[in-house]
């Protein structure tokens, strides 16, 4: 059987598309226009011997194949990139200090880390994994280079926002809780020790709805703050990147909680004009929030 070369501008259209939930979006981004996209699109499914897209409501879902397809899309576009970026940093040498919260330290981190080490074997990574004030403090001294942070009204010059996103109310996977409107009683709150941006917002929003709360379980440590949640000690209130099995979000409608903001999240730098190898790890860490997003819908 002829083996068949799947056209990586396509791969590219298909993968952005569903990341972003749109191909028109997808469009925008990648500076095409909407019929090309389709064209692309229409080639891929040529090249697959089979529909990868169906209609799903107003938009198009994914057929199983269109997910297999997906999964493999990814991973070749990735080394596409990786091949790309190492090609053109062959040269690069040197250090650069990340830090991040910890929401993004278990599935953003390794993954950042590991595409730069591959990319640029030649440059040294220095990781800090922090709160959001200290970690905003140390890149205003540039004692750290580049900083991925939610966006608290105390951004620095140097930034770029890569997104906003929803805080949610998270409870236990498999525990019964609430309504705590109908039993009366305050609703049981899991937080980071104060200062916490999350904890003030989750307190503000139940004193504006008039829903008495009590903190029940406190913790310097997002792993702390997990654990308590899944032993249905309470719920707290993050957005989903970090969340660890044992958690599932909770509709604020049926248990009777306020609705929330969102937050936006940005990557802060010490320097307007940094170096090389900090614009290489900026350029990999947007792309690698991107894929994490995507996987989180």
């Amino acid at each position: 059987m002829r083996k068949v070369n799947f056209d990586l501008d396509a791969l590219r259209s298909f993968s952005t598309g569903m990341e972003l939930g749109s191909f028109a979006k997808a469009a925008d981004k990648l500076g095409r226009s909407t019929s090309a996209i389709s064209a692309q699109l229409k080639k891929l499914e040529e090249q697959a011997g089979t529909p990868i897209l169906r209609k799903e409501g107003r938009g198009l879902g994914l057929t199983d194949a269109g997910e297999v397809l997906l999964g493999y899309a990814r991973r070749i576009l990735e080394l596409n990139d990786e091949a790309w970026m190492a090609l053109g940093g062959l040269e690069l040498e040197g250090w650069v200090r990340l830090g991040m919260q910890e929401d993004f330290g278990e599935h953003l981190l390794s993954d950042v880390l590991g595409r730069f080490a591959r990319s640029h074997p030649g440059v040294r990574i220095e990781a800090k994994i922090a709160r959001n004030g200290e970690l905003m403090t140390q890149v205003r001294t540039a004692k750290l280079d580049l900083v991925l942070a939610w966006q608290a009204g105390n951004d620095i010059p140097h930034t770029e926002s890569v997104g906003t996103y929803p805080l949610q109310w998270i409870g236990p996977a498999d525990r019964p809780l609430g309504p705590w409107r109908e039993r009366g009683g305050p609703v049981p709150l899991v937080a980071f020790e104060a200062p916490c941006l999350m904890r003030s917002m989750a307190t503000e929003a139940l004193d504006r709805a008039g829903i008495p709360w009590r903190l029940v379980f406190t913790s310097h440590s997002l792993g702390g703050v997990w654990a308590a949640v899944a032993a249905g000690l309470g719920v707290t209130v993050r957005t989903r990147f970090g969340m660890t099995p044992g958690l599932r979000v909770l509709s604020p409608e049926e248990y009777g909680l306020p609705k929330l903001p969102a937050l936006g999240l940005a990557i802060h730098r010490a320097e307007a004009e940094p170096a090389p190898v900090c614009r290489r790890l900026h350029e990999i860490m947007r792309e690698s929030i991107a894929e994490l997003e995507g996987r989180l819908r």
